[in-house]
């Protein structure tokens, strides 16, 4: 018959296996929030750089110039509700992992309790083993 701790092993292991999956998810979920902020910065640095480049233009080219910036801060706006849908996503995945992680510490304590239970046990029945063989070889030599 297998023990308590040895039945509730798969447990634990489905439970390290969903901790890893939402720790590789938050990964992911943060590398992909990088990229956006690092894509949002560009923005933002390209905008200041066209805007600090005002010389002699007519002014065909000023409404062109002013257009293609309104672009450009359109563009930042959307980058930057991106960067927020990321940042929840992120916060929800770094949820998920700490609930997944919580789990499995508290199944790893379970089961590591269950194994010192387990290994207590035997060490009294052997040490019971011992104090009878004791008692009958002293009951066999008293008889002798």
């Amino acid at each position: 018959m297998s023990s308590r701790s040895d039945r509730l092993q798969p447990a634990v292991d489905q439970a390290q296996k969903r901790q890893q999956d939402a720790l590789q998810r938050l990964a992911e979920h943060q590398q992909k929030l990088a990229h956006a902020e690092q894509q949002l910065e560009e923005l933002r640095r390209y905008r200041l750089d066209y805007s600090l480049s005002d010389g002699g233009l007519t002014v065909s080219a000023l409404l062109n110039r002013q257009q293609f910036v309104e672009r450009i801060d359109q563009a930042i706006l959307q980058q930057g509700r991106l960067v927020e849908r990321l940042q929840r996503q992120v916060d929800q995945a770094r949820e998920r992992w700490l609930h997944a992680h919580a789990r499995e510490n508290a199944l790893d304590t379970v089961v590591e309790g269950l194994r010192e239970q387990e290994q207590q046990r035997e060490q009294r029945l052997e040490q019971a083993e011992v104090d009878e063989r004791m008692q009958y070889r002293n009951r066999r030599v008293g008889r002798s």
